[in-house]
């Protein structure tokens, strides 16, 4: 029996006083404001995101938006980078290292993503300071909340969600200012200027943005985020977590500083129970791992500061493995997080050399393969291509087409000398080629399409194909 509540507990039984019933009304958490390293990186965390996220809008590059994705015109501008439809395969590439970096870094240290980084995480903390400002710390939000309506209250509440409302709304303009250029918008919006599109997404945004760090807070978090759920494959017993020395902390008890706790056979937990007070998603960690932890840290620094006022040492709650709990040494390089890190560096050079080596001409060619060939009044074979011409420079290009590799294949369309292609665009023609069918050695060779910028020949770029002739 005790072997079950123990495994009960560690796949994360609820907080203590927390109502099990699933349709119970949701108890709303009062976390206690805490001080320590931990507080102070998470501070530091929220300042440095928030600058980036509000900030980063409002530099410019030259004569534009430093970063832009401008929906409309289909260009993406990053800084000194100007990225087209054509290159969605970076995108892809790049969520690919997002989500590897993810669990490396879950693979290494827990949730470390969740705990300091995550926007549901650092939107909320934001949203608990305004309401620390406005409502007093935890007991007095407590009984705030016990107590009738009266005019303090409603004052104090209608600050916090005003303080709340124009948070989210800013929030919200930043937003669509990434795709809308940010000192356009907020201009027109508040003269009611603003299209249908961009009057939606920054209402929506805003609307997100109060009821999920306002409202509903550790709940996106334990019952909406899928990361809760799968995270836990991705530990192992080296990871590094958030744990509570169950060996140096049990039997728990309360008792008086300088008490001879030893001969009363307690631990050096003295059941204050501090650590569940200041916790965000309301559990009690010395319950073991449970996904409800979003790896905070807030207990741990708790948990020092009262070791320090009792002259206890300190990290009875602290980041540590599984491993190093039961006394066996703990590894950090280890296959998963070896698999994890050459992946990384494999895609991240990759998708690096893909950037630097983009180049502004792009062309495809497909064969048409309803005929494979076809004989000409002259003689000679014809093979019929499909050509996609890309052009990802932000100016119109005028492109000059030849082939290669057959060295009496002769190219022939009704294009002109030159094919105009307009910025960011993509155009088809069809292209036809022809040759003495003594020439050729085989019934399939290699030919070679060349695209080059008329005015600027060193952008060129070229994609092999195959020509079909008869069997000799």
């Amino acid at each position: 029996m005790a072997d079950s509540d123990a495994k009960h507990k560690k796949q994360g039984a609820p907080a203590e006083g927390l109502d099990t019933d699933i349709y119970a009304k949701h108890q709303k958490i009062y976390p206690r404001q805490v001080h320590g390293l931990f507080s102070r990186l998470r501070t530091t965390a929220l300042v440095v995101l928030l600058g980036i996220f509000y900030g980063l809008p409002w530099v410019q590059w030259g004569d534009r938006q430093a970063i832009l994705f401008d929906l409309p015109e289909r260009k993406f501008h990053v800084f000194g980078l100007t990225f087209w439809p054509q290159d969605f395969f970076l995108l892809a590439v790049l969520l690919v290292i997002a989500a590897l970096t993810l669990f490396f870094f879950t693979a290494l240290a827990g949730r470390l993503w969740c705990g300091y980084a995550c926007p549901q995480t650092v939107w909320t903390d934001a949203f608990m300071r305004m309401e620390r400002w406005f409502e007093g710390n935890r007991g007095k939000q407590m009984k705030l909340d016990q107590a009738g309506w009266s005019t303090e209250k409603a004052l104090r509440k209608g600050g916090k969600h005003t303080a709340w409302a124009l948070f989210a709304l800013f929030t919200g303009l930043t937003f669509v200012g990434y795709f809308s250029p940010i000192a356009e918008l907020i201009p027109r919006f508040f003269t009611l200027n603003t299209g249908a599109w961009e009057t939606f997404w920054v209402l929506f945004y805003s609307l997100a943005t109060w009821g999920n760090a306002g409202f509903m807070r550790e709940q996106v978090c334990i019952y909406i985020c899928p990361y809760a759920r799968f995270q836990s494959a991705m530990f192992d017993n080296d990871t590094l977590i958030i744990s509570y020395d169950t060996e140096r902390g049990d039997p728990r008890g309360a008792r008086k500083r300088g008490t001879d706790y030893k001969t009363q056979g307690l631990g050096d937990c003295i059941e204050c129970k501090l650590c569940v007070q200041v916790c965000p998603t309301g559990i009690d960690i010395r319950d073991g791992l449970q996904y409800q932890c979003i790896g905070c840290s807030a207990c741990i620094d708790v948990c020092d500061e009262v070791m320090e006022k009792m002259d206890y040492p300190k990290g009875l709650i602290r980041y540590t493995t599984e491993n190093a709990m039961a006394g066996k040494a703990a590894k950090v390089v280890r296959p998963r997080v070896l698999l994890y890190a050459m992946l990384l560096l494999v895609l991240t050079a990759g998708f690096v050399y893909g950037v630097s080596a983009r180049s502004t001409v792009g062309i495809d060619v497909l064969r048409d393969r309803n005929v494979l060939y076809r004989e000409l009044p002259n003689g000679q074979i014809e093979n019929v291509y499909t050509l996609k011409l890309t052009n990802r420079s932000e100016e119109i290009r005028h492109f000059e087409i030849s082939v290669s590799g057959l060295d009496t294949a002769r190219l022939a369309w009704e294009q002109g000398e030159y094919v105009a292609v307009p910025p960011g665009r993509v155009i088809e023609l069809p292209a036809r080629v022809s040759m003495d069918p003594a020439d050729l050695t085989g019934v399939s060779s290699e030919l070679f399409f060349h695209a080059r910028v008329v005015d600027r020949p060193e952008l060129q770029n070229q994609r092999p194909s195959r020509f079909i002739g008869p069997m000799r």
